[in-house]
């Protein structure tokens, strides 16, 4: 398949190496054009977890061409308006485009290049750009690397076997019949431990090592499944814990469902929310794609989400320079009885 990676930042120069390395027809497209030239003349570099130089093509969107039988998509949702029109002249009527974005991107993307070209998933792994050419895996042992894909309507098409097969040199990738359930699980992770990564200016572990913090990414996630719920979404399960269950475990011993969550979380402890990291950079973050989101949806449903709320506030106020991502934030999160989530 003629394939185009858009968006070559932290997992899209990962996953543009090895799909590189496995033979696959693919190009690298993103708009830094230093980070281009060096992929072109160095290669694209992984560290971290894994140690590798890989030759691969990149290009800036600018110089596309042609038709692509696959849009690997991996662009922050900040820049849609901007790189969405680029791609859709080089899709053809039975070309497939997937977002591997974060949050629940499916209906924005398709209301852009239509649904019938969009299919989605959920990326299990963290990564984070170094430099030009360079990327960190972070979490995962490159065996681990997993991807939960899927169409809209969660069938099991001949073109998302296909989409599998391609993604499978770059880990592992299992097609789900429940794509939206799976988003709203990778949703919960991303609002309450990237959301608190980002407030308090740390990593994944940072936030489960303190007592107040891990009850606040808790209550975030409990506020999740609720709104889940009342819009009838089934959640998947998140690393083989059936989300539904720390509801029904806080109920009994909060402190119960706070150590699930640090068991889950604790091989991830090194990640660094991708918010974070870009906020760090000057850059405008995905906040209005995670924690918005999340707010939004909650609203529609008639679900109270205080401390996602919070979260959401303080994340959006750092972006306007307002304050600063630190750990004494932590100190200005008020957490609601336990009692309103029941």
């Amino acid at each position: 398949m003629h394939t185009a990676l858009v968006g070559a930042g932290s997992l899209g120069t990962i996953i543009g190496a090895l799909l590189s390395k496995g033979g696959v027809d693919v190009v690298l497209v993103d708009a830094n054009l230093e980070h281009v030239k060096a992929l072109n003349s160095r290669g694209a570099q992984v560290v971290g977890c894994m140690d590798c130089v890989t030759p691969v093509k990149a290009i800036v969107p600018a110089e596309m061409k042609g038709v692509y039988d696959l849009v690997i998509y991996l662009v922050k949702g900040t820049y849609d308006e901007v790189a969405l029109p680029q791609v859709r002249p080089y899709l053809g009527s039975h070309s497939t485009l997937i977002t591997l974005q974060n949050g629940v991107p499916e209906d924005k993307v398709a209301s852009f290049i239509g649904r019938g070209r969009t299919t989605g998933g959920a990326v299990g792994w963290g990564a984070m750009w170094l430099r030009p050419g360079v990327s960190e895996l972070l979490t995962s042992e490159p065996e681990k690397m997993t991807y939960d894909i899927g169409e809209l309507d969660g069938s099991i098409t001949d073109r998302i076997k296909k989409v599998k097969q391609v993604l499978d040199n770059a880990g592992h990738a299992t097609i789900t019949e429940n794509l939206v359930g799976v988003r709203w699980t990778k949703l919960l992770i991303n609002a309450s431990m990237s959301g608190l990564s980002t407030v308090l200016g740390c990593n994944y572990g940072a936030v489960i090592d303190d007592h107040k913090a891990v009850t606040a990414a808790v209550f975030i996630i409990l506020e999740t499944i609720k709104t889940a719920r009342a819009l009838g979404i089934r959640l998947e399960p998140m690393q083989g814990v059936d989300p539904g269950l720390l509801l029904d475990i806080a109920k009994q011993n909060i402190r119960d469902s706070e150590n699930m969550v640090k068991l889950v979380i604790d091989p991830h402890r090194g990640t660094k929310a991708s918010m974070l990291q870009d906020l760090e950079k000057g850059l405008p973050c995905e906040v209005e794609a995670i924690n918005g989101y999340l707010a939004r949806m909650a609203a529609q449903a008639k679900i109270h989400t205080p401390v996602n709320d919070q979260v959401t506030s303080m994340i959006r106020e750092i972006q306007a320079a307002g304050m600063r991502a630190e750990f004494s934030n932590i100190e200005r999160i008020r957490l609601p009885q336990l009692s309103i989530y029941f």
